[in-house]
């Protein structure tokens, strides 16, 4: 997994929780590295190390955690380190739409990246189905993503989760 998944996800408990919340998430992952940059691969047992202990220390669920993720990612993280990638869209539908493209631009630019990858259906005009394939099946971690990608357009979005490989996005 890419450094900049844990690098954000670092930022987002230190600021929402404190230093000693990180502190405690890092005490749980052995081998974590010190310094952490967005551009370094970090072993995928490590980042779900991580990801879990958030959940362990901050006492909350797996959901919780990626909606949290999801939030600040969309809406402070991304748009301040890849601020090219939102300035192309200005719909929630449009930036979910566009999704599938800025993993096919990273994967070509960052060695050893491998994001998840989406395909997309119309069930209605209103209704998404949103189809993730990954190694890492982290579908709650997209669901969030999504979520936060309503909060970044300050538009309602209601996300279901259909199945480990799909998701049903209702646009208001």
């Amino acid at each position: 997994m890419k450094g900049t998944i844990v690098k954000c996800l670092q930022e987002l408990v230190k600021e929402k929780f404190g230093q000693d919340k990180w502190d405690a998430v890092v005490a749980k992952v052995p081998d974590m590295p010190k310094v952490i940059l967005s551009i370094s691969d970090i072993d995928d047992s490590k980042a779900m190390k991580a990801i879990q202990a958030t959940c362990e220390v901050l006492n909350i669920t797996l959901e919780q955690a990626a909606d949290a993720f999801g939030e600040y990612w969309m809406t402070v993280y991304a748009p301040k380190n890849y601020p090219v990638f939102f300035n192309k869209n200005k719909t929630a539908k449009d930036f979910i739409l566009y999704m599938d493209r800025v993993h096919d631009t990273v994967t070509k630019s960052m060695e050893n990246a491998h994001p998840p990858r989406f395909a997309y259906e119309w069930k209605d005009d209103k209704t998404l189905l949103f189809n993730y394939s990954s190694q890492r099946n982290i579908i709650v971690i997209a669901g969030g993503l999504i979520k936060g990608v309503g909060k970044y357009f300050n538009e309602e979005i209601k996300v279901t989760k259909l199945s480990e490989s799909q998701l049903e996005i209702v646009f208001s």
